[in-house]
């Protein structure tokens, strides 16, 4: 498996304990909880560009382009917000994965 995904064996067993951790905050996680949740602090420890990036990017440019494809997600394909948004997260993902 590790040769599959291009892991050495101790990132593997590292992605699989971070996994299994992610898998078991979102199913011990509600809406209410979420709600207090700072996702972009909790992140920002593995990920310090989400801490930085605020001063650097034009994030009003980039929120009005998001905001355009999560309005045409809902217009085209009837979906609500969250599934518009959960939609373009997965494209993104895939996006940014195929590119490696």
């Amino acid at each position: 498996m590790a040769k599959l995904y291009n892991l050495s064996l101790d990132e593997l067993i590292e992605f699989d304990v971070d996994l299994k951790e992610i898998e078991q905050t979102i199913e011990n996680t509600n809406e209410e909880k979420e709600s207090k949740i700072d996702w972009t602090s909790a992140w920002s420890k593995k990920y310090p560009v989400l801490v930085t990036y605020q001063n650097k990017v034009n994030i009003s440019k980039y929120a009005l382009e998001i905001r355009n494809m999560l309005n045409s997600l809902n217009i085209e394909y009837g979906y609500n917000t969250l599934d518009s948004m959960l939609v373009l997260k997965d494209i993104l993902y895939h996006e940014w994965k195929d590119k490696r």
